[in-house]
Order: C-alpha cells, then sequence, then structure tokens
C-alpha cells in the first residue's frame, strides 16, 4: 500500500511540474514565435498528461531521460530571455548545458545568441489550392504555426464545390480525422461570408475550376503562394496557370514536379531555392523519406549502387473494390490487397542529390493500412560498415546533424507502423532492423507518408516564403566514428 501511495504522489508532482509548463510553452509562442520540441516532438498545444507522456516517449526511443525540473527550468529562463522567432530544442538544451557545466542562464545567452533580439516578421499569405488529404493536414500545421503572426498566414481555400452544403463538409473534414484524429482547437463556419474559422484563422473558401480566373485580392490576399494539392498540373505550364490569378505571386505544387522544375527536398537542396523561382515543386512523400538518409550514407560511406523497395500505404487514387483504373493494377481493391506498382522515388533522388544519379533502382508495393509507409534500402557502400557502426552514426545524426529535422531514430522490438502516425521527421531508422554485411547493408526507413511530408512542404513554404524559423540549437558536425 505504501508502495501505491509513494507512486500517486511521484505522479502527482510530475502533473505539477507540467502544469507549470503550459503557461510558458504558449507563451513563447504567442508572443515570441518560438516553438519548442523534445527531440522533435512538440510540445505546443499539450496538455499535463501529453507533456508527460513526450518526455517518457523519448526516453523510449533511445534518448537520455529527460528530468521534468531540467525541462521547466529551461522554460522559464526562455520566458526571461525572450528570444525570436524560432524553433527550439529543449532536451538538447538540456544535453548542451549538463555539456558545458556552466550556469544555465548564460549559456542559454550563447547558445540562442542568433535568436536573441530578433523582430517579428510580415506574414506571408497561403492559399491551398486543393484541400484532400494532404491540404487539410497542410492546414492543420500552418494554423498551428500561426503563434505570433509573424509566419504564415493560412488565408483560404480553393476547390470545386460539391455540394450545396460543401463548406460544412470540408470543415467537418478539417475538424475530424480517421488517422490524424480530431483537430486540435476549434473550427466553426460563416456560411454568409464563405468562411471556416478555424482557431481564430478566418479562411476563405474559394469556388473554382480555373485557377487563372481567382481574383485573391477581392478576400484582401496579396502576393501570395499557391500550394497545389491537387495534381492535375504536374510541369511549368500547367501550373504557371496559378500565376494568372491576381493576387498569387508563387506556386509550390505538393507532387513531384515534370521538366525542369526544381524538385526540392528540404534539408538537403532547400538552399537553391532563389527568390526569382516563381513555381517549385516539394517532391513525393517517398523522396523526401529516403533522400535524407541516403545523403547521410553516402557523406559517411559512399553509395556505389542501391535499389529502394517501398511499401506503401494506399492512398486516394485506388478504388475501395475493384473497378476500372487507367493505371495498371490500381483498379483492385486497395483495402484487400498487396498491389506491385511503379515509384520514381529512386529516380527523383538524383534532382536532390545529383551524385547519386543512375546508381538507384526503385519499385513499390501499395498495401492495406491507410496511413505510413516503408522504405526498404538495399545498398552497396564504398566503404565497409558494422551494424553498430551505421546505427550509432544514424542515431547521433537524427540529433546532432544539419538533417535532424529530416531524419529520425529508434530500436525498439515492439514498434509497427501505427506508432509513426503523426511524426514531423521524413523518415525514422528502424535500428533493429539493419542489416550489415561488409558493404553490403539493408536499412528499413518508416514514414508518415501523409503527416510527415506535409511538415516537410510546410518547411519548404517557410523557406520560400523567408520565414523559416532558426534551429537551435546549432548543429553538431557529426563524424563517422563519434
Amino acid at each position: 500500500m505504501d508502495d501505491v501511495v509513494t507512486h500517486r504522489d511521484d505522479w502527482k508532482v510530475k502533473e505539477e511540474l507540467a502544469e507549470r509548463m503550459i503557461p510558458l510553452i504558449g507563451g513563447l509562442n504567442r508572443e515570441r514565435d518560438v516553438v519548442t520540441s523534445l527531440h522533435g516532438h512538440r510540445l505546443l498545444g499539450l496538455s499535463t498528461t501529453g507533456i508527460l507522456e513526450v518526455h517518457q516517449r523519448v526516453a523510449q526511443l533511445g534518448h537520455r531521460e529527460i528530468a521534468l525540473t531540467d525541462t521547466l527550468a529551461v522554460l522559464e529562463a526562455l520566458r526571461e530571455l525572450a528570444p525570436g522567432a524560432s524553433s527550439l530544442d529543449v532536451a538538447r538544451l538540456i544535453e548542451g548545458h549538463a555539456e558545458s557545466g556552466g550556469d544555465l542562464d548564460e549559456y542559454l545567452r550563447s547558445t540562442l545568441a542568433p535568436a536573441l533580439g530578433a523582430e517579428l516578421s510580415e506574414p506571408v499569405d497561403v492559399v491551398l489550392y486543393g484541400f484532400g488529404r494532404i491540404g487539410r493536414l497542410l492546414a492543420r500545421i500552418i494554423i498551428a504555426h500561426t503563434g505570433g503572426g509573424s509566419g504564415l498566414r493560412l488565408r483560404a481555400i480553393v476547390v470545386r464545390r460539391g455540394s450545396d452544403n460543401d463548406i460544412v463538409k470540408r470543415a467537418s473534414l478539417l475538424l475530424r480525422d480517421s488517422v490524424h484524429g480530431r483537430f486540435a482547437g476549434t473550427v466553426t463556419v460563416d456560411e454568409e461570408n464563405s468562411q471556416i474559422i478555424a482557431n481564430g484563422n478566418r479562411i476563405q473558401v474559394i469556388y473554382s475550376d480555373d485557377p487563372a480566373t481567382v481574383d485573391y485580392t477581392a478576400y484582401g490576399i496579396h502576393d501570395a503562394i499557391i500550394v497545389d494539392n491537387t495534381g492535375r498540373w504536374r510541369d511549368e505550364e500547367g501550373l504557371s496557370r496559378h500565376l494568372q490569378a491576381t493576387g498569387a505571386a508563387r506556386v509550390l505544387l505538393t507532387a513531384p514536379g515534370k521538366g525542369e522544375l526544381k524538385n526540392i527536398v528540404h534539408g538537403i537542396n532547400d538552399s537553391t531555392i532563389e527568390a526569382g523561382d516563381r513555381i517549385l515543386s516539394a517532391a513525393s512523400c517517398t523522396t523526401n523519406a529516403i533522400t535524407p538518409m541516403l545523403a547521410a550514407i553516402d557523406e559517411a560511406y559512399g553509395i556505389v549502387r542501391g535499389h529502394v523497395e517501398t511499401v506503401h500505404s494506399f492512398t486516394n487514387d485506388q478504388n475501395l473494390i475493384d473497378n476500372f483504373h487507367k493505371g495498371d493494377r490500381r483498379g483492385r481493391s486497395a483495402v484487400l490487397n498487396m498491389v506491385i506498382t511503379e515509384t520514381g522515388a529512386a529516380k527523383a533522388v538524383s534532382r536532390a542529390l545529383p551524385q547519386l544519379a543512375g546508381k538507384l533502382t526503385g519499385s513499390a508495393i501499395r498495401v492495406p493500412t491507410p496511413d505510413v509507409s516503408l522504405a526498404v534500402l538495399h545498398l552497396t557502400l564504398e566503404n565497409p560498415a558494422t551494424k553498430d557502426e551505421l546505427n550509432d552514426y544514424l542515431r547521433r545524426a537524427s540529433l546532432h546533424s544539419k538533417l535532424r529535422q529530416q531524419i529520425d531514430y529508434v530500436e525498439s522490438p515492439e514498434v509497427v507502423s501505427t506508432d509513426f502516425v503523426g511524426s514531423h521527421r521524413a523518415g525514422i531508422v528502424d535500428g533493429l532492423a539493419t542489416i550489415a554485411n561488409d558493404r553490403d547493408v539493408v536499412l528499413y526507413v518508416w514514414y508518415d507518408n501523409e503527416y510527415g511530408y506535409s511538415c516537410q512542404v510546410v518547411r519548404v513554404l517557410e523557406v520560400m516564403a523567408g520565414t523559416h524559423p532558426v534551429v537551435l540549437p546549432a548543429r553538431r558536425e557529426v563524424t563517422l566514428h563519434a
């Protein structure tokens, strides 16, 4: 009985500490556009138990256990320092301070110097053209990132009218999602003004069949970035129709672009985005999942050749039951069959990593799950690797490298696909599944092909808009041998 009381008292202390964190986390975001996380797991909007769960989760994923008192101390210090718009990993700040052995305030002032004194920037208007799986997740993420209002600002969605109560149905789909759960907040409808109101953000619903005919300025929208989620147009000629609309300035495609369009994988080649780029592609979910992993491995070991096999959840273009489909095999029931199909992801990697051109092949199997996919990378390396060495390198890359927003790492004999629903990372290495035999290796990379990809799209959007927050602490160089 004494043990039960002791455990309960311990839990109450933890709850009290987590409760004290909530106003600090929210205030930093509302007042300073600061987003806090623990090893990439966002703290913003979490309940008391949610904060406790994240602390436990990062420890289960192989990170050092984080004391709640340390998290609270850093958050309180951040409130006093009042940094500008930034993405701050509290767990890495705690670890860095422990290694420094000095005063917390002095350590934070030095480490967060790039964000201190930064002024909030002007918001940038965003329009979602299409409001399907990716469009609604982009809406959720952008709304969650609104903070103090200096970043991306979702102003409108453009769709084709589906029914008399179209706006009500679309608002309901934003509010409720069978895979990703309920929207974190409130969603209401202003039918008279044709607007969806989500967490105080008024989102204009515009009905149109032709992007060139929309006048965004009629709704107070100017110099907007149009995010095309429809996949209807993939080349510069088709996507340029968006630029004929009054109030539109740039276009981002959430699918692989054709022709000479730049295909951007954030963390890999987003530095090639120029002010004069009017139309860009955010590539595909699979390309975003595997390219950072391949870049890290090629940098450390060198890749001679490889084959990428993606075990991919079914998508909306497949049929629920057998019916006609213009694609081979895709006419068969998605929920009853594994379906061999094609993927252009292996070839698309070379658009972001030219050094791998001609070295990769790829294929795909669609399977009866609604979300989260798995890429199996069969690689031949220039330099030999052991399983432990390769895993340690990728684990450190997920924590300290320039790709830490893209790469995650997990070691657990119990994880399955649903454990990665809602992951903010582009891909997650399953360390226990790694196979290494001298220069031949096999890596298993999980990825939320909906939410993880949408996070990558938003990162590209932020670069285009010039609103991507500084990510701190700054990365450390990750070497092959620690």
